[in-house]
């Protein structure tokens, strides 16, 4: 049995259906597991894994754990999963923690003391760390389809946004092929972009032209206040300063762990396109 935790998540929701297709008894967990939307074969379960008290029932005959985990109580999860038998967790990490100064970083801190915690456990743990998520052009959806200019801090911040579909078929990789076990793979698209990129590809898709607006950080932080606490948002900006102008260097970690190339960000728009036209 394997265990999904973020159930309504984008990269859960593809592994379900991968794994389902494989035959695989599979378990979806979250914390308002009433709120999923799942196939009537797949049973759901509570966890809340800042309550270690959901731990047990969710874990209770579980091999495998697809985790998206935060820092909170995770000492205690992996201490639980291996008291319940679990023998491999794929963690969905982050790239943020090979970044120069990740224990400073609140982005990625949070993501290395989860690695740290799962790799000091007994239970064998493979690594998964996506960079930017291609996903994350979702945060302009409602300016695009309203008309409204998309505010950028840093329209020449490059990234490497990747398909939550690669991430979604790399976990499953890794949980179904014993030969990924213990490994670490950073996780990409094909291609280093900029946001202003990102924008231009999204308007061709669309077939119409994207108004966007230089903004400052200030600015940009207090558009976002309603969504983004003011620590995360800082740590956004930072993130993006640091990579204003600076091309990345794309990796091969999907294609070593699926076997195909990472599909492009004008693949993602076109799966995405009705978001922004609505």
């Amino acid at each position: 049995m394997i265990l999904i935790t973020g159930g309504r998540g984008a990269v859960a929701t593809h592994l379900l259906t991968l794994l389902r297709e494989h035959g695989t008894p599979v378990r979806v967990a979250s914390s308002a597991p009433g709120e999923l939307d799942l196939p009537e074969d797949v049973p759901s379960v509570a966890l809340d894994l800042t309550d270690p008290a959901t731990f047990p029932a969710a874990l209770a005959g579980v091999t495998s754990v697809f985790l998206y985990a935060t820092a909170d109580h995770i000492t205690e999860f992996a201490d639980r999963a291996a008291e319940a038998g679990v023998d491999h967790i794929v963690l969905l990490s982050s790239s943020s923690v090979l970044g120069p100064d990740p224990e400073d970083d609140l982005l990625a801190k949070s993501h290395l003391d989860v690695e740290k915690a799962l790799l000091a456990s007994p239970v064998a743990t493979t690594i998964l760390r996506p960079g930017a998520f291609a996903g994350n052009a979702g945060g302009w959806a409602w300016s695009i389809a309203s008309g409204t200019p998309v505010s950028l801090p840093f329209p020449g911040a490059y990234a490497e946004p990747v398909h939550e579909k690669d991430v979604a078929e790399a976990a499953f990789s890794a949980l179904t092929d014993p030969r990924h076990r213990g490994g670490r793979f950073t996780l990409t698209g094909p291609a280093t972009m900029t946001f202003t990129e990102q924008i231009d590809q999204l308007a061709a898709v669309i077939g119409r032209p994207i108004a966007t607006k230089r903004v400052t950080p200030e600015e940009w932080k207090s558009e976002m206040a309603a969504y983004v606490p003011g620590p995360y948002a800082d740590a956004l900006l930072n993130w993006w300063q640091s990579n204003d102008g600076k091309p990345g260097e794309p990796t091969g970690g999907v294609e070593d762990l699926t076997g195909h190339p990472a599909r492009a960000f004008a693949t993602w728009v076109a799966d995405h396109a009705a978001d922004f036209t609505r």
